[in-house]
């Protein structure tokens, strides 16, 4: 595969990605532990497929236990955060706050070995944290302690995902088909603490369940596959910075589909957490 196809296949999980949130609010009632299970058991089912298509299985026995044991923990933590955070507030505020994690990815490498924090690191994380205040300020104001709480949980997985891609530089290097058992390892160990702390709600239309099998076959399927790809493969600068869109686009797809309204609210916030995240980046470009 040429270094532009590869970039072209990463871009995909950023429009995938920008359908998380659309997908996580079509999904209700179904409580986030369950949710886990669901769309992870579809997505490492995707993964099995890609692994035989591939002929990766043998690779995936290479792989050490750490590395399987790091990325489950990275996938099941930031999506329970994810999809309890979008049960708990409106979908648009805790994705934007979420989204967070692009601008955080470029401020922690800055401490990582090798690597220089610059000022356009700390500026652009004003600038981020300027627009989350924003959705978090007027949470408080005019809306209850429950969205409240649900933005809190949006901006502790933004620093969760941010977080293990980062370090996950430290621990290793796995083929493309090993996500599959990250997958599938995130649905095993949703399943039993859903049956010991929730109700089973399931969707009760045509609408939930194909939310459901969209954020198990794209999100939290196909996505990280190709976003494996265009990280290894590709032009990781111009496929990075691409990933600073998914915050506009994920609200724009909840505004069309009738899940969110416009507000300048939002305008301002998208804005600000998606230019204190190009600006970011641009100081790590400049350094290299």
């Amino acid at each position: 595969m040429s270094r532009t196809k590869a970039t072209a296949t990463g871009f995909i999980a950023v429009l995938l990605w920008a359908l998380l949130a659309l997908f996580t609010v079509g999904s209700a009632p179904t409580p986030p532990l369950l949710l886990n299970t669901l769309s992870f058991g579809i997505g490492g089912t995707v993964g099995l497929l890609w692994a035989w298509q591939t002929g990766s299985f043998g690779l995936m026995r290479q792989v050490p236990m750490r590395v399987y044991i790091f990325g489950a923990l990275g996938l099941f933590c930031y999506h329970l955060l994810y999809f309890s955070a979008l049960r708990l507030a409106p979908a648009a505020e805790a994705g934007l706050i979420a989204y967070l994690w692009p601008l955080l990815i470029v401020v922690f490498s800055g401490f990582l070995p090798s690597e220089k924090l610059r000022a356009g690191h700390i500026i652009g994380a004003l600038l981020g944290l300027t627009g989350a205040s924003l959705i978090i300020l007027r949470g408080e104001a005019s809306m209850s302690g429950d969205h409240l709480s649900g933005y809190i949980l949006a901006l502790l997985a933004a620093f969760t995902w941010a977080g293990y891609s980062v370090l996950s530089r430290l621990v290793g290097t796995a083929p493309t088909a090993s996500v599959a058992v990250f997958c599938l390892t995130t649905s095993a160990l949703s399943l039993p603490l859903h049956l010991t702390f929730e109700e089973p709600l399931l969707p009760d239309t045509l609408l939930g369940w194909a939310s459901i099998a969209g954020l198990g076959l794209g999100p939290v399927g196909l996505a990280f596959y190709v976003w494996d790809i265009g990280c290894k493969r590709g032009d990781i600068q111009v496929f990075g910075a691409s990933s600073y869109a998914a915050p506009l686009l994920s609200t724009v797809a909840l505004i069309v589909a009738g899940f969110a309204a416009p507000s300048m609210t939002l305008l301002w916030a998208g804005l600000l957490i998606t230019g204190g995240a190009v600006v970011a980046a641009r100081a790590s470009f400049s350094q290299k």
